[in-house]
Parts: structure tokens; C-alpha cells; sequence
């Protein structure tokens, strides 16, 4: 039985934090889907399909052949059961973290019951999206915190 897993997040723009926890989940199961959330009531820094793309190149030019990149603007617990998938990728990087996700477990978990979350921890804890587009704005040098498939985009 093949095990597949959903790692999904807004990824506006995909860090090396979330890179990171990419490739731990890609050692660990057979498939890994990273879904690019499209939140209508949200507006993006940086274009999803460009993202996708960005990221597609990244785990490429890394060998990890068994991730894949969707977009999808739908619930989450759904895009999961629909396609199978019995395991949703989440990143800790401290107790705050953990309780936020485990709130959305509790909601994902009424509309996909199967669903099974598995946490990794996060190897750069002040690394986030936010950070990287508050710095970007202010004209600091981001490099270090993306891949540079991500950094051409942004």
C-alpha cells in the first residue's frame, strides 16, 4: 500500500523552513502532495502558479521525485479524501505552532475522519513567510531563507 501524504500551506512565498520539512516528509512517505492553499479572502504576495512552478523546479533539481505541486482553492480535509491521501504533513516550530494545528486537526478530523496528522519539527524556527515579505519589503537580502528557484520569483 502506497502512503501518501499532504503537505499544504499558503507558501507565499515556499522558505527553506518549509523546504525542510518538504524533505523529511519525502524520506518518510511514497508520495508527497504539497498543496498551494488559494484562500479568496486572502491576497497573495507572490502568484500561485508561479510559486507552484518555483517549487516544482526546487524539488526537481533535488532529486525528490515522488513530490508533486497542486494549487487548489478547496478545503484541504477534502482535496485529502478525494485523493486518497491518509496523512497531512505539518511544521512545528514552537508550542504556539502546535496548538494552532492542532485546533485545524480537530476541524479536518469532522470532515475526513481517516485523516492522520504527523508533525516534524522545524529546523529554522524564526524563518516564515511573514518574516521573509517583511524583509523583502524593506529591501533585505532574503537569499538565505529560500530556495533559488523561490528567490527568482520574489
Amino acid at each position: 500500500m502506497t502512503k501518501k501524504a499532504i503537505y499544504p500551506g499558503s507558501f507565499d512565498p515556499f522558505t527553506n523552513g518549509h523546504l525542510d520539512i518538504v524533505k523529511k516528509a519525502s524520506a518518510l512517505f511514497d508520495e508527497v502532495d504539497v498543496v498551494i492553499g488559494v484562500n479568496a479572502n486572502k491576497r497573495r504576495t507572490f502568484a500561485a502558479a508561479a510559486m507552484k512552478a518555483a517549487i516544482e523546479k526546487t524539488v526537481a533539481e533535488l532529486g525528490m521525485d515522488n513530490v508533486s505541486v497542486t494549487v487548489y482553492d478547496g478545503l484541504v480535509a477534502e482535496y485529502a479524501k478525494t485523493n486518497n491521501i491518509k496523512y497531512m504533513i505539518r511544521g512545528l516550530r514552537n508550542n504556539m505552532d502546535y496548538n494552532y494545528e492542532e485546533n485545524i486537526a480537530e476541524v479536518n478530523k469532522l470532515i475526513n475522519p481517516q485523516m492522520e496528522y504527523v508533525y516534524f519539527r522545524a529546523e529554522n524556527v524564526a524563518v516564515s513567510s511573514s518574516m521573509v515579505k517583511e524583509l523583502h519589503g524593506y529591501g533585505q537580502d532574503v537569499s538565505p531563507y529560500l530556495p533559488k528557484a523561490i528567490l527568482d520569483i520574489v
